[in-house]
C-alpha cells in the first residue's frame, strides 16, 4: 500500500488533497493539527505517533525524527540491502511527503515579535522530512508548496503516474524553498547577533513579479522582495490602477520614495531617470506639487511623481493635465482616484502612511560586479545645524541656514558629481552625474536661469578648484554648503569671501554611483 506523510502549518487544500489521496487507496500519516484536521474531514489516517510507537513530546519539538519515518523516506526500493534492512526493523515505506514549514516570516513580520517567537517558529523535522524526500525523488513524491495539490491530485485519484522529470522538479521546488527559509533564519539571527558584515551571507527573495523586460526590450528582469516587509516601500505599495510595473518604474519610484523620506512638511518630488528633477515643499500638497513643477516642467514629462501627503481631487485634476509614468502617495481619495482614472495607463501607488523615522530604519544596499557582491549600508547620514561649521566671514541668516539644509536634502539623493540649487524650498537648479563639478554647477545655474541669483547652492563633495565657486558667484548665489575636505579648500573659502558668499561645510560627504 502507497502512503503519505502529511505534516503542513498552512492547511490551504489540505483536507482535499487528502481525500484524493484516500480515495485512490493511499494510506494517510499525519500529526497534530494536520491529523485533527483531517480527522475531523472524516478522512481515515494514522498519527505518527501510531507508527513510531513514540508520542509527539516536548511541546511537538519531538514527533518526525525517527527511524521508522526516515527510513520510509531515504529507502531506495531498487537497493535489496535497503529493502532487507527496512522489513528487519520494521520500516514502512512512505511514497508521498506533503509538508510546509512552521510561519518563521510570518512571525518576524509582526512588529511586536520577539526572539523567542521568532525561535519558536524555526521547524525542525519539517525541513528534514522535506530534504530527506526530495533526495530520494526518484522513489517519493514530495509536495511543499499548496499550488501543487492540485494536479498531484489529479494524476493520483485517475491512478497516473509522477513521472521521475516532474519528481525531480518537485524535488528542485523543495530544496529552492528549504534553502530560502533556512536563509531567512540566518539573516534575522545574524541581525539579531548585531552583524553587519558576517564572513558568509545568505540572502533570498520572493518574486514578486515578472516584469516585460529590464532597463532594454532585449534585457529580462524580475521584482523580488525580501521576506520582511518594509513600510513603505515598493515591496508594500497597493497599485489602485495603471499599466504593470517596469523595471525603470521600480527603481525611479525607489529613488523618489528615499528622497521623499528625507522631509516632514508637505513635499513633492519629481524623479526622471533615477534623478530628482523637481522638489517642492509648501502649506499642502497641491502647493508642494506646483513648486515641484514649476522647478522643470520639462524634464517632469513621463516621470514619476511622489507625495507624502494625500493626494486629493484638485491635486490630482492638475496631475491630469501632465504626462506622467508613475503617481505615489500615502493615500488617494476616492474623489482623486475618479480623476487620475481618466488617465488610465497612469500607475497609481498607493504607499500607506508613514512616518519620517522610517527612513532612518538600518538597510544595506547590494549592487552585483562580476564575480561578487558590493554590499554597503544605506546613506541615511543627516546633518543638524549644529553640526555645520561656517568657513566664511559672512555667516548664513536664519533664512539661509534653513534653505542650505533643505538644499542638503536633495544633494545627497543626485548622482554625483551633484549640484543643486535651491530657492524658497523649491530645487531650480540640478546638475547630476558629470565628470566634473564645476561641469555640474555650470547645468544646474543654466537650468536656473535667473532664478539662480539670490539663491543657495549644495554639493555632494568637496571642491578641489575654486572653479565651481567662481561660476557660483557670477550666477549672484547667496550661500554654499558643501562637504571641505579638500586640500584647496582655502582658494575656495577665499572667493567665496571675495563675493560675500556665504559658506558652510558638513564634514560629511554624499557620493552616489
Amino acid at each position: 500500500m502507497a502512503r503519505a506523510l502529511i505534516s503542513v502549518s498552512d492547511k490551504t487544500g489540505i483536507v482535499e488533497l487528502a481525500q484524493k489521496l484516500q480515495a485512490a487507496g493511499v494510506e494517510l500519516v499525519s500529526t497534530g493539527g494536520t491529523f485533527r484536521v483531517i480527522a475531523q474531514a472524516g478522512i481515515p489516517v494514522r498519527e505518527v505517533s501510531e507508527v513510531t510507537g513514540f508520542p509527539e513530546m516536548m511541546d511537538g519539538r519531538v514527533k518526525t525524527l525517527h527511524p521508522l519515518i526516515h527510513g520510509g523516506l531515504l529507502a531506495l526500493r531498487d537497493n535489496v540491502m535497503h529493502m532487507q534492512a527496512a522489513k528487519q526493523h520494521g520500516i514502512e515505506m512512505i511514497d508521498y511527503v506533503i509538508v510546509n514549514l512552521y510561519p518563521f516570516s510570518e512571525t518576524i513580520a509582526k512588529a511586536d515579535a520577539t526572539l523567542e517567537e521568532a525561535i519558536e517558529n524555526i521547524d525542525i523535522g519539517g525541513p528534514s522530512m522535506l530534504r530527506a524526500a526530495a533526495k530520494n525523488y526518484p522513489h517519493v513524491v514530495v509536495l511543499v508548496d499548496p499550488s501543487d495539490y492540485a494536479w498531484v491530485g489529479e494524476r493520483v485519484a485517475k491512478g497516473e503516474a509522477i513521472v521521475r522529470e516532474e519528481r525531480f522538479a518537485l524535488a528542485a521546488k523543495v530544496f529552492r524553498h528549504t534553502a530560502a527559509y533556512d536563509a531567512k533564519i540566518a539573516d534575522y539571527l545574524t541581525q539579531q547577533a548585531g552583524e553587519s558584515f558576517p564572513q558568509s551571507l545568505s540572502l533570498t527573495y520572493e518574486k514578486a513579479m515578472d516584469l516585460r523586460y529590464g532597463e532594454n526590450p532585449h534585457q529580462k528582469a524580475a521584482f523580488y522582495t525580501s521576506a520582511q516587509k518594509v513600510y513603505p516601500s515598493l515591496q508594500t505599495a497597493v497599485q489602485k490602477q495603471g499599466k504593470e510595473l517596469s523595471y525603470n518604474n521600480i527603481q525611479d519610484a525607489n529613488a523618489a520614495l528615499d528622497l521623499l523620506l528625507e522631509f516632514t512638511d508637505p513635499t513633492v518630488v519629481a524623479v526622471k531617470h533615477m534623478n530628482p528633477c523637481g522638489v517642492g515643499t509648501g502649506r499642502d500638497a497641491l502647493e508642494a506639487f506646483t513648486r515641484a513643477y514649476e522647478a522643470d516642467p520639462v524634464s517632469i514629462f513621463g516621470g514619476i511623481v511622489a507625495f507624502n501627503r494625500v493626494v486629493d481631487a484638485a491635486v490630482a485634476k492638475h496631475l491630469t493635465e501632465l504626462f506622467l509614468e508613475i503617481v505615489m502617495a500615502p493615500a488617494f481619495t476616492e474623489d482623486a482616484l475618479a480623476v487620475l482614472a481618466k488617465k488610465k495607463n497612469v500607475r497609481v501607488l498607493e504607499l500607506g502612511e508613514f512616518g519620517h523615522l522610517t527612513s532612518a530604519v538600518p538597510s544595506l544596499v547590494l549592487r552585483s560586479v562580476r564575480g561578487g557582491l558590493l554590499i554597503q549600508e544605506s546613506d541615511w547620514r543627516t546633518v543638524q545645524p549644529d553640526d555645520l561649521t561656517v568657513v566664511t566671514k559672512r555667516a548664513p541668516s536664519k533664512a539661509e541656514l534653513d534653505e542650505l539644509l533643505f538644499a542638503w536634502k536633495i544633494v545627497k539623493h543626485v548622482k554625483s558629481n551633484a549640484i543643486v540649487l535651491t530657492h524658497a524650498h523649491q530645487s531650480i537648479g540640478i546638475g547630476a552625474g558629470q565628470m566634473n563639478r564645476v561641469g555640474a554647477a555650470k547645468i544646474a545655474i543654466e537650468q536656473a536661469g535667473e532664478r539662480a541669483k539670490g539663491s543657495v547652492l549644495a554639493s555632494d563633495a568637496f571642491f578641489p578648484m575654486p572653479d565651481t565657486l567662481e561660476v557660483a558667484a557670477k550666477a549672484g548665489i547667496q550661500a554654499v554648503i558643501q562637504p571641505g575636505g579638500s586640500i584647496k579648500d582655502q582658494l575656495s573659502i577665499d572667493v567665496a569671501d571675495e563675493h560675500g558668499i556665504a559658506m558652510v561645510f558638513t564634514g560629511v560627504r554624499h557620493f552616489r554611483h
